[in-house]
C-alpha cells in the first residue's frame, strides 16, 4: 500500500464522501443484476428478440469493462472530481433514456452509455478514496468499498423483483436519475477542489476501442451462434476476428506512448491465474442469473417479485462464500482454496442440471454461488498480493476489466446454449446451461490447481 505524508490534514468529510460514492458504486453494481430479473418483461413489453435481451447485459459490462482502463487514466488526466461528476451526470441521462426506450436500439443505447458512464465514475471513485484517506483509515475504507459487490447482488435481485412486479421493468431505471443527481449536486458541494494536471500523458482511445471491439465481436458471435450453429463458417470468421483484434490491441500496447495495460503484467503467474479465476467467477455468476431468471419466470410461472426474493438466497450465499474464504484464505493457501470454491460451484451447478424442479435449481445455484464468492477472494488477492506498490493500481484495473468481460461473456455463453429454451421451447437448453457451467468450473479447477501460486510461491 502506497503510503503519504503525515503531515497532511485529513479531509474532515471523508467519512460521508466515502459514503456517497459508495452508494454510487452500489448503484454501478446493483445495475447488473436489478436488470435480470426484469429481462423477460422487457421482452415481452417491446418484443425484443433473444440476443436483444442478451446485449440488454453484455451492452453495460462490455462498455464498463473496455472503457475501464481509459476511465482511470482520465482520471489521472483530468482530476478525479471532473470525471465522478460527470459520470454520474451521464449515468442519469442514460438511465432515463434507458428506461424511455420504445424499442430495441433505444434501449441498447441507453445501456451502452450507463457502461460508458460507469467507465468514467467507478475508478474516479477508487482515486478519491485513496486520496482522501491515510493509513489505517484507508483500509478499512477499501474494506468497505470491496464489500459493495456481493451487497449489490444481494439488493439488485430484490430491488429488481419489487421495481418491476410493482411500477413496472422501466423503473429499474428511473431510480437512478433522482439517485445519480442527488449525488451529484451534494458531492459537488463536498469533494476539494482539485490542480489541473501538468502531466503530458494521452488517453490510448485507439486502445480501448480495439480491445472493446474484440471483445464485442467475440460476444456477437458467441450469441449469433444460438440461432445458427456453433459450426458454421460465419461464426468461424467472426472468432478470427476477435483473435485479430485482441492481437492489434496487444501490439498496440506495446507501441502506444501511454498504454492503457502492461501486458507483461498478465505473464506472471500470480496475475494470469487471478485474472482467469475472476473472468470465470463471474461469468458462472452471470450464467446462473441469467438462466436462472428466465427458468423461474417463463417456465416455472413465478412472478418477478418471487424470483427476486428467491434468487435473494443466492445473492446471500455469494457474501458468505466471500466472507468465509477472507478469512481461511491465510491458512488454506490461494491454490487450494480456488479448486475448492470451483469444485463447490460445479457440484451446485450439477444440481438443476440432474435434477428438474424450481427447488433443486435455488438449492444448486445457492450452493455454486458460494464457491463463486470463494473465487471473487482468491482472484483478487491471488492477482494483487505479489505486485509493487507502484503497479497496484495497474493490477486492480486488469481485474475490474476482466470482471466486467467475464460478466458479458457469462450472459452470452448462457443465451445462446439455451437459446430454445429462452424462446419458451421445451427446458432442455437450461439444462445444457448448467451443465456447461459446471464442466467450465471442472476445467478451471484443474487449470487453477496447475497454474494458481501455492501459499509460499512467488
Amino acid at each position: 500500500m502506497t503510503t503519504t505524508s503525515p503531515s497532511r490534514t485529513p479531509h474532515p468529510r471523508r467519512w460521508q464522501i466515502l459514503g456517497l460514492v459508495g452508494v454510487a458504486q452500489l448503484m454501478l453494481i446493483l445495475d447488473v443484476t436489478v436488470v435480470a430479473i426484469a429481462l423477460p418483461h422487457m421482452g415481452a413489453d417491446l418484443g425484443l428478440p433473444r440476443g436483444t435481451l442478451t446485449w440488454v447485459v453484455s451492452g453495460y459490462t462490455l462498455a464498463f469493462g473496455g472503457l475501464l482502463l481509459l476511465g482511470g487514466r482520465a482520471a489521472d488526466l483530468f482530476g478525479a472530481r471532473r470525471l465522478l461528476l460527470a459520470g454520474l451526470l451521464l449515468f442519469a441521462a442514460a438511465s432515463l433514456t434507458a428506461g424511455l426506450a420504445t424499442t430495441g436500439p433505444m434501449l441498447l443505447t441507453g445501456r451502452v452509455a450507463q457502461g460508458l458512464a460507469a467507465a468514467m465514475l467507478s475508478p474516479a471513485a477508487l482515486s478519491l478514496i485513496v486520496t482522501i484517506f491515510d493509513g489505517d483509515e484507508r483500509n478499512r475504507a477499501l474494506g468497505i468499498w470491496s464489500a459493495l459487490g456481493g451487497s449489490g447482488a444481494a439488493l439488485g435481485v430484490l430491488l429488481g423483483g419489487l421495481l418491476t412486479a410493482g411500477p413496472g421493468w422501466a423503473w429499474v431505471f428511473y431510480i437512478n436519475v433522482p439517485v445519480g443527481l442527488v449525488l451529484l449536486f451534494t458531492l459537488r458541494s463536498h469533494l476539494p477542489a482539485q490542480p489541473a494536471s501538468t502531466t503530458r500523458a494521452v488517453l490510448d482511445i485507439p486502445g480501448a476501442a480495439l480491445v472493446t471491439a474484440a471483445t464485442a465481436t467475440l460476444i456477437y458471435a458467441l450469441i449469433r451462434a444460438g440461432d445458427h450453429g456453433w459450426i458454421t463458417w460465419a461464426t468461424a470468421a467472426l472468432l478470427l476476428v476477435s483473435v485479430v483484434l485482441y492481437a492489434a490491441f496487444a501490439v498496440r500496447q506495446r507501441l502506444a506512448a501511454s498504454p492503457l495495460m502492461n501486458l507483461r503484467l498478465l505473464t506472471r503467474r500470480p496475475v494470469a491465474a487471478g485474472t482467469l479465476l475472476i473472468l470465470v467467477a463471474t461469468a458462472l455468476m452471470i450464467m446462473m442469473f441469467f438462466l436462472g431468471t428466465f427458468a423461474l419466470q417463463e417456465h416455472h410461472g413465478y412472478g418477478a417479485l418471487t424470483t427476486g426474493l428467491l434468487f435473494l438466497p443466492i445473492a446471500l450465499s455469494t457474501m458468505l462464500g466471500a466472507n468465509v474464504a477472507g478469512r481461511v484464505i491465510g491458512r488454506t493457501g490461494a491454490r487450494t482454496l480456488a479448486v475448492a470454491g470451483l469444485a463447490i460451484a460445479a457440484a451446485g451447478l450439477a444440481v438443476p442440471a440432474i435434477w428438474n424442479g424450481a427447488a433443486a435449481m435455488v438449492a444448486g445455484m445457492a450452493v455454486a454461488a458460494a464457491g463463486t464468492g470463494a473465487l471473487f477472494v482468491v482472484a483478487s488477492a491471488t492477482a494483487l498480493g505479489q505486485v509493487a506498490a507502484h503497479e497496484a493500481g495497474l493490477a486492480s484495473g486488469i481485474v475490474s476489466t476482466f470482471h466486467e468481460f467475464g460478466a458479458s461473456l457469462g450472459a452470452a455463453v448462457a443465451s445462446s446454449i439455451a437459446a430454445l429454451s429462452i424462446t419458451g421451447t421445451g427446458t432442455e437448453g437450461f439444462t445444457r446451461g448448467f451443465t456447461t457451467g459446471a464442466i467450465v468450473a471442472i476445467v478451471t479447477a484443474v487449470a487453477a490447481l496447475l497454474i494458481t501460486p501455492g501459499s509460499h510461491s512467488k
